[in-house]
């Protein structure tokens, strides 16, 4: 699929940097991984247990000591109630404070007081309790005796209180004390817990990813919902003689959707869904992996109908003798999964889901049938694909009267669901940044520049410097301007972004599936519209075409090795394959053709490149005076669009070699 083309005038990493400008340093980040292991929450809780118990026996026993201490020194009496009515009576009480029932006070002269069992104790503070309706006599008589009294509230959960602060610490040291004897037990148990399956599990009843969830693949969606259909209605399938697939592999790029597609399963088929990681399998111990695998497999049949699914397969599926560094854990691995998956039970509903970016590295008897019957290739979306993306995830995104969820789906050529997502992210950071309420089409068209360009930089160049820019980034958009078969030019800017000190932006109507010799001559002459640009108008080149050179060598050289564009060397690939040894010392070097051929092949790519040159400096030649005015406009404003181009055009007479389709 054709991506975006981005033409760019950029330094040269190997030369010095132009006056003021910045690269991206090379030191390393000593702060993100340096130093020991950081503390787990499972060590900060026992920590915060510990400091817990330690000051709560601390302040218990504290309370005991001065509790007892003050127990020895007290010297309290218990008298009956009618010792202490008569005491008042005497006018010998001093002082008297009520709590509840309770009362205790001091007398002016000490006493001598008999209890139960005969034994005497002399005072003048005492205790008594008072009756159980009261005395209303009482409060009379004190006053008339001239007795000091006061009343404090009762506090009837003393006792309660007690018991909590006396059970409390014990029962905390003994969890502690519990805590760490269930750990001790439970690393001895891990030690013989290896081989069992570590699969997290998805129940039935517990649904969160669902179809409606996945767009963009619809073709991949279809076949995954057949086999839903079958794991909920078996016999519809049975009926006529069919069989269940054993395994399904889903195929694509990087972030195309293959695991949201798996989870998607899981919400959908209202079966247990066993997933796990291919690298979860392989461990340090010679045969945990095949153990594992014999668990989750174990597991999946007896809550079957179910479904399993293994993400990243590569990991442990990988052709086996195919490198000299051998894994005997993986291979047994890799056996034990071949075993298990050849020995279903066909009546067993159990089905075997697994995704990889790398299929051409699993083992042949891996994707044989019976085995993973399906291969769901999940590729990149088209323009459509792309726009129901968007209105997924900008379902929750307050957008602006003014976006067109159209031009930027059929702006993002390329693109997969990650990157869409990263996309609308990018917007709602920025439009929170600027304080707007709703994110705007300006909002996603700088984010979609930073995502495929990068962010601005803030250079300081010479005017001899941006001079050269603005020559070089107009010489790319005339010679795209000035072309059949190529693509729109959408924007010419001069402000450094990334890498780049100027870009050159071109955005395909539609996605492109197939390239024509006349399309990929265009983009080489467009490519080096840029150099040609230098030499005619300032009379010297530099080092800014250093990205160009390099992407018009590659497509030269794939048009005469790969795509038999060359007359000369005639309808022949001459495309080198991978040597499975390279980097090793058994790695060959040797190619399938003579180095005859290779001289041709040279020969070939350098006459297509020159060609393409000289186009372009004719091109340049000949409008010399659209390609001063655009250098002015891009001086003077530093970012140009398509319209004012268009106006460019028109006023220099341009317009008239341009192609029909652009007048």
């Amino acid at each position: 699929m054709d991506a975006q083309a981005i033409y760019m005038y950029q330094n040269n990493p190997n030369d010095p940097p132009a006056r003021g400008s910045q690269r991206p340093g090379n030191g390393s980040n000593k702060g993100s991984n340096g130093g020991g292991p950081k503390d787990t929450g499972t060590s900060l809780l026992i920590r915060s247990i510990i400091i817990v118990v330690v000051l709560l026996v601390g302040w218990y026993l504290f309370e005991v000591f001065t509790q007892s201490n003050n127990s020895s020194t007290a010297n309290v009496m218990e008298i009956p109630y009618s010792t202490f009515y008569q005491q008042v009576e005497n006018n010998n009480v001093k002082s008297l404070v009520f709590q509840g029932q309770d009362a205790t006070g001091v007398l002016n002269s000490a006493i001598t007081v008999h209890d139960v069992n005969g034994n005497t104790k002399t005072g003048n503070q005492f205790h008594f309790t008072q009756l159980a309706n009261g005395d209303p006599q009482l409060t009379a008589l004190l006053i008339q005796k001239q007795v000091n009294f006061s009343a404090k509230p009762a506090s009837d959960n003393n006792l309660v209180l007690n018991i909590i602060l006396n059970i409390l610490p014990w029962i905390l040291i003994i969890g502690f004390l519990f805590l760490v004897f269930r750990n001790a037990s439970r690393s001895q148990q891990n030690i013989f817990s290896f081989g069992k399956s570590r699969a997290k599990v998805v129940l039935e009843d517990r649904p969160g990813t669902t179809f409606a969830d996945v767009a963009g693949v619809d073709e991949a969606k279809n076949d995954l919902v057949e086999v839903v259909e079958f794991l909920k209605t078996p016999q519809k399938f049975q009926r006529l003689g069919g069989k269940i697939p054993r395994g399904v592999l889903l195929v694509g790029p990087p972030g195309t959707g293959k695991t949201l597609l798996a989870r998607a399963v899981a919400g959908e088929a209202s079966v247990p869904f066993f997933s796990m990681s291919g690298s979860e399998f392989v461990e340090v111990l010679v045969g945990v992996g095949a153990s594992r695998v014999r668990d989750l497999f174990d597991q999946a049949k007896k809550a079957s109908p179910s479904i399993i699914f293994i993400d990243e397969i590569d990991a442990v599926g990988r052709q086996r003798g195919s490198s000299i560094n051998s894994n005997d854990e993986r291979e047994q691995t890799l056996n034990q999964l071949l075993v298990e998956m050849d020995g279903f039970d066909t009546r067993q509903a159990v089905v075997v889901l697994a995704a990889t970016n790398r299929p051409d590295g699993l083992d042949k008897a891996l994707l044989r049938p019976g085995r993973f019957d399906r291969r769901v290739t999940v590729e990149r979306p088209d323009w459509n694909g792309r726009l129901a993306i968007l209105k997924i995830h900008s379902h929750d995104v307050p957008l602006a009267s003014d976006v067109d969820l159209i031009s930027i789906a059929r702006a993002t050529p390329g693109m997969v669901g990650a990157d869409l997502a990263n996309l609308i992210n990018e917007a709602a950071l920025l439009a929170a940044r600027r304080n707007l309420d709703a994110v705007t089409q300006v909002c996603f068209e700088e984010s979609l520049d930073k995502i495929l360009i990068g962010a601005e930089r803030p250079l300081i160049l010479s005017d001899a410097d941006l001079n050269v820019i603005a020559y070089h980034e107009g010489g790319h958009a005339l010679t795209g301007l000035l072309q059949e078969n190529v693509d729109p030019v959408t924007k010419v800017t001069i402000v450094p972004r990334g890498q780049a000190l100027g870009v050159t932006q071109y955005t395909p109507l539609d996605d492109r599936y197939n390239y024509s010799q006349d399309y990929l001559e265009a983009q080489l002459v467009t490519a080096l519209g840029g150099r040609a640009a230098e030499e005619v108008a300032i009379g010297h080149i530099t080092t800014g075409a250093e990205n160009d050179l390099q992407r018009v060598t590659a497509i030269a050289r794939q048009m005469v090795t790969r795509w038999g564009m060359s007359e000369r060397l005639g309808t022949i690939s001459f495309s080198e394959r991978e040597d499975p040894f390279a980097g090793t010392s058994l790695a060959t070097g040797s190619r399938e053709y003579s180095e005859k051929t290779a001289a041709v092949i040279d020969e070939e790519v350098n006459r297509i490149v020159k060609w393409a040159y000289s186009r372009a400096v004719g091109l340049l030649a000949d409008h010399r005076v659209t390609l001063d005015r655009i250098a002015k406009s891009l001086r003077l404003h530093e970012t140009v669009d398509a319209k004012q181009l268009r106006e460019i055009m028109i006023e220099t007479g341009a317009i008239d070699a341009a192609p029909a389709s652009y007048r």
